[in-house]
Parts: structure tokens; sequence; C-alpha cells
């Protein structure tokens, strides 16, 4: 069977196509191609994400995605069986584009659709890396908008441990950045910049980070940044890279200390990192060393897999149908989920 997967909802536009081996359930669905457009480059010169923009951008890239996929696999649209897109949540209109798109293409096709939950495309995408993980797990999920922690038993069974009360680590992340003078995107600018900075030249607030608690917060972590940040001596370079070392330091203890916590409180040895965050490197170092003190498995996407794409819309499809949470259907009159809780599945 095989399973087109259609990714639009904020500003990459992805489409991949996973192989799912009907005859085994046990076999895990294989990767056969992927294509990604990331709009980055176009939304640089407003330093964040423009919706309409976005929206528009995605119907000109997702027709020349799908052909280069196929040829990439080496079928024709005749072989596709399902065709599922990300339902939610997401940017609205960058969302009714993908599933527009995803059901039209359904229709001519006479093939069933799927929508699939955005975050559950993170969650399960490190298993499309080599070194998949097992369930159960703890899974810290970082992306853009969302920090949580989730206990998963298996596809479909997720317990919500922790999440944030206010700005997401990758918010921190990019808020920070926009403060600094970096633009967007603002993740990976701040993380190049603390390269060059001492991680303890400033003592800055970790939210929460006290007990058992589970729960995020890096509100107060943004203010305290805008307090350092006026005390700067104008036009110090050091200091700059200094406070983006400081901040990163900041953000990641947390995460680390945090997921250790969720650990210990559900006795699981194994933990998976899933979204754009998940790629920075001193999160990556930092809980590897952590994990390692502790006999604790840590499994990553591929970095191609971090940020939004379409192979982990279409592995989450393949490994619902595998397991029977989900059903896909020849109904085509579609609707979105800008805001879908991952508890609602």
């Amino acid at each position: 069977m095989l399973i087109l997967g259609i990714e639009s909802s904020c500003d990459e536009t992805g489409v991949a196509l996973v192989e799912l081996n009907t005859a085994g359930s046990a076999q895990r669905p294989v990767l056969r191609g992927h294509a990604l457009f990331s709009q980055i480059e176009m939304h640089q010169a407003y330093g964040g994400v423009v919706p309409e923009l976005a929206s528009r951008d995605h119907i000109r890239r997702v027709m020349p995605l799908l052909r280069d996929t196929l040829a990439q696999a080496g079928c024709t649209q005749a072989d596709i069986d399902v065709v599922a897109f990300t339902r939610g949540p997401g940017l609205a209109g960058a969302l009714l584009v993908g599933a527009g798109f995803a059901c039209a293409l359904g229709l001519a096709l006479d093939r069933p659709v799927l929508g699939v939950h955005h975050l559950e495309g993170h969650l399960l995408s490190p298993f499309l890396s080599a070194d998949p993980p097992e369930f159960p797990f703890v899974a810290l999920l970082v992306s853009g908008g969302h920090t949580q922690l989730m206990e998963v038993t298996t596809v479909g069974e997720y317990t919500l441990l922790g999440e944030t009360i206010d700005d997401a680590a990758g918010e921190a992340f990019d808020k920070t950045a926009k403060m600094l003078g970096l633009g967007y995107p603002g993740g990976p600018a701040l993380a190049r910049l603390a390269e060059s900075g001492n991680p303890k030249a400033y003592k800055l607030p970790r939210p929460l980070l006290r007990g058992e608690e589970l729960d995020f917060s890096f509100a107060g972590l943004k203010t305290a940044v805008w307090t350092q940040l006026g005390r700067l001596p104008e036009g110090d370079v050091q200091a700059r890279a200094d406070l983006a070392a400081s901040t990163q330091a900041a953000i990641v203890e947390v995460l680390v200390a945090k997921s250790l916590i969720a650990l210990k409180q559900t006795g699981l040895k194994r933990l998976v990192v899933a979204g754009g965050v998940g790629a920075n490197r001193q999160l990556r170092a930092d809980l590897n060393q952590q994990c390692a003190r502790r006999g604790i498995r840590v499994h990553y996407p591929e970095l191609d897999f971090c940020t939004d794409n379409g192979a982990m819309i279409a592995m989450a499809a393949a490994m619902r149908l595998q397991t029977g949470r989900a059903e896909a259907r020849r109904e085509y009159d579609f609707n979105v989920r800008p805001r879908w809780p991952l508890d609602d599945l």
C-alpha cells in the first residue's frame, strides 16, 4: 500500500510517499520518496510568517513537489492507494490548501483520504530514522508553538504529562532572536550566535524548575532577556553572543530537567525528542549526556525531518492504518482544525 502524505500547516510544503506492507503488521512502513519546499526566504522580509502569503505559496508548490516525489519513488499517481494530509493544527488557510488538494486528488483517483494530526506526525517522526524507537516511551515534543511531555504507550495512546502554560520553547528562541535583531527564523540564528558566547555570562531564570513539576513556562525568561538586553553596552558584539548563549542554556536546562523528571515518574527508559527545536545541537548534547548516565535511550528524527515535512504525515497515516487506529474513507467534504489538541485523538 502506497500512502501519499501532504503537509501544509505553516511555512513548509511537504510531500512524501510511504510504503506499508499490509501482509506483515510488524514491519515498519518504509519511506519511498519525499520533497520539501521551505518558504523561509519569502517570509524573511517580514520578520515572520505571513499567513496569506504562506497559503498562496502552498498552492504553487504542491503539484511540482508531488511530481518530484513520484519520480523519486518510480511511481505514478495511479499507484497511490491512500492520500493523507495535515488536518490541523496550523494556519487555517494553509491547512485548507493541503486538505483541498488531497481531497481533489483522492476524488480524481477514486482513492480514500485520511486527515492527520500535525503533532502526531512530529511525535512519530523518529520512526523514519535509522534507529527507530520502541513503544512505550516518553516524548518531548518541542516545535515552534508547542512544548509538551507525553507518555506514549502505542500509536494513538498518548497521555499528556506536562505542557507550556504560556510561550513554548521555540517561541522563546524566536522572540529572543528578534530582540537581538537576528531576524527570521530566529531559533537557528540564536543557536549560531550562542556558539561564540559564554552560557554562564548572565544569570537568567529557569521557569517552573522546582520539585516534580512537569509544566513549562518561558514568558518570564523572555522578560528577563529583554531587561538584560537593555543593560548591554551598545555595539558590544560579545555581550550579545553571551546573552544568546545564556538564553539557550536556560531553555535547554529546563527541557532536559523536565524530561528526566518525566522519565523518573513513568519509570520508562526510552525518550523520544521531536519537533523543530529537537534539531538544536546543545539540547541533543545535554540530553545524550544526562540520559547516558541513567541508562536511558534517546531517539531523534533525522535532521531533515525535525521541521515540518510530508514524510512524518505519511508515516503517521501509515502507522494509524497499520494498527487499525484509523480508516481512510472516500469522503471528500473536508474540513480543517487550526486548533486541535492532541488528546482529542
